[in-house]
């Protein structure tokens, strides 16, 4: 379960969905005889394989955690975007009453689902390709999977195993300061603006999405 109070609720699909791909290296947490199993691997998102979308990765074979999802089990991946100390001084209501104290700002969407593993060697060459194609289309000279020896891929993809899992539900929580007056909002956004960090920055651009008309 996740503490998600009304105010910080984001349910937005489009909205959801481009976190995950802003920021795809997932926290996967796995359930599994009474234990919890959790390791960080990057994720595609197909949003128009099932109802809720599928997200797609690979780990590697020595990896434990793709034998567990035999079983079934029950998996949440995490993806954390945007994050920020928020100090009280920034709030104009602190210089009036001193009622204030420092927080954290947060976006994140957790989906869930049951995952499966597969290891046809085709199906996890797709993924691996989809992934290189991803994340190398802002080098200036992308690397392909055929720039390396056929031999040495094939040698390489008997060592991972691709996992997928059908989301079965979204959890969107954006905690950007939703629950403070909009003149603290303001305050806010220009004290993230003014630590010019990229982090701050984009806090400081989901502050103001959501302050208050």
């Amino acid at each position: 379960m996740t503490y998600l109070p009304p105010h910080f609720a984001e349910t937005d699909t489009a909205t959801l969905h481009a976190l995950v791909r802003a920021h795809p290296l997932a926290t996967w947490v796995v359930q599994h005889q009474g234990e919890l199993l959790v390791n960080h691997i990057p994720m595609l998102l197909d949003p128009d394989r099932g109802e809720h979308g599928t997200l797609v990765g690979h780990v590697a074979r020595a990896n434990p955690v793709w034998q567990a999802l035999a079983a079934g089990a029950q998996s949440v991946a995490v993806f954390a975007g945007p994050q920020a100390y928020v100090s009280p001084n920034w709030y104009p209501s602190k210089h009036a009453h001193g009622k204030a104290v420092p927080t954290w700002n947060y976006a994140t969407v957790h989906a869930h689902g049951v995952p499966q593993a597969f290891d046809d060697t085709e199906r996890v060459l797709d993924v691996v390709t989809r992934l290189t194609r991803t994340h190398e289309a802002s080098q200036a000279l992308p690397w392909h999977v055929s720039d390396a020896p056929a031999d040495y891929i094939t040698q390489m993809l008997k060592a991972i195993v691709g996992v997928e899992m059908p989301v079965q539900r979204w959890i969107g929580k954006w905690k950007v300061s939703q629950n403070r007056p909009a003149s603290d909002q303001h305050g806010i956004a220009a004290g993230l603006s003014g630590q010019s960090t990229p982090a701050a920055a984009e806090m400081a651009a989901l502050v103001q999405q959501k302050i208050k008309p």
